[in-house]
């Protein structure tokens, strides 16, 4: 083997295959799929959803437009992510407010991340004057807190936040419950166990429903009173 002398200064090198090819590393592929971020420019159209919340302890409802952006339309990794949300109302003493606490969510939705977080945070916000009930038997110990309420509703819909619910069961249990408390507080029909005729009316002297027409006159079957004296 004759030596051979190197006057460069070596930069680089490869080690030779037996099939006289360089050896290359296998290509990555780079992932595509879009995630939540801050940087993430707004679409110049997004999907929004408006809902209508009118305290009892307000004059003017206030309407809470939330607008979602879908990431990988199309695609398997599809998501569809809350991107801002505003809030109007025809009360100004609520403006500042408004819109600080808009401005800072909104920023939270861009953010990316989990955001499932202000619903608990908004909810936990109470009102020192006390709260109110709302139709159907639900209470809101603030505002603030029903539009967490109005937050949540819109994350369930879109899939961020799991549809709270009984499984089947505690189902079964609360239907025999209700089934056992509905049989004892049953009342009894006054007419049901009647020994008199059926269509027979209440007598007013003894409170039976036993006066029937005996003879052309109405007459009870239970006291003996008559209208023909």
């Amino acid at each position: 083997m004759v030596p051979v002398k190197i006057a460069k200064k070596i930069v680089s090198y490869s080690v030779a295959q037996p099939d006289d090819k360089k050896a290359r590393p296998e290509a990555v592929p780079e992932s595509n799929v879009v995630r939540m971020h801050e940087k993430l420019e707004r679409p110049e159209l997004l999907r929004g959803t408006t809902y209508k919340v009118k305290p009892p302890i307000e004059e003017h409802a206030m309407y809470v437009t939330i607008n979602d952006i879908i990431l990988n339309l199309g695609t398997e990794h599809e998501s569809r992510r809350p991107f801002e949300i505003f809030i109007n109302c025809k009360n100004l003493d609520h403006h500042q407010w408004i819109v600080a606490l808009t401005r800072l969510m909104s920023a939270v939705f861009r953010k990316g991340g989990d955001v499932t977080f202000l619903v608990e945070e908004l909810k936990a916000v109470f009102d020192p004057r006390g709260g109110y009930w709302k139709p159907g038997g639900k209470f809101m110990p603030s505002l603030v807190a029903e539009i967490g309420d109005v937050v949540e509703k819109h994350l369930i819909d879109i899939g961020l936040i799991k549809k709270p619910g009984l499984d089947d069961h505690r189902k079964k249990l609360i239907e025999e419950k209700r089934a056992q408390f509905e049989a004892e507080r049953k009342q009894t029909d006054a007419f049901a166990d009647s020994t008199f005729p059926e269509g027979a009316q209440l007598c007013a002297k003894c409170n039976h429903t036993a006066v029937v027409l005996l003879d052309g006159c109405m007459t009870c079957l239970n006291c003996g009173d008559s209208k023909c004296g």
